[in-house]
């Protein structure tokens, strides 16, 4: 019997702002960061809030670029460019803290 389920799905979505190297950093980084950690259990959505402002709102978004951990529930959020690797990790609940 396993304790914990194989089949679990990380669904993230990561707010920007256009094309901006920050926002092009972060992508890059948590596209890393599933591909080493999470390999073949997670979904990223991009969303741009200069093409859709509203979708800030779901989610109370006041900064960008910010990663929302949609599933596996609780909610989770990391503001900035994603470049502390150990930061997202423990954020996400990846690997836990000390």
């Amino acid at each position: 019997m396993m304790s914990e389920s194989v089949e679990e799905t990380w669904n993230l979505r990561l707010y920007v702002a256009g094309q901006t190297p920050k926002s092009i950093t972060a992508f890059a980084n948590l596209k890393k960061i599933c591909e080493e950690h999470l390999a073949g259990q997670y979904s990223i959505e991009v969303v741009d809030l200069l093409k859709n402002p509203q979708l800030a709102k779901g989610d109370q978004i006041i900064a960008i670029p910010t990663l929302v951990r949609k599933l596996p529930e609780p909610l989770k959020k990391i503001i900035g460019d994603l470049a502390n690797t150990e930061r997202v990790l423990v954020g996400l609940d990846i690997r836990p803290g000390p």
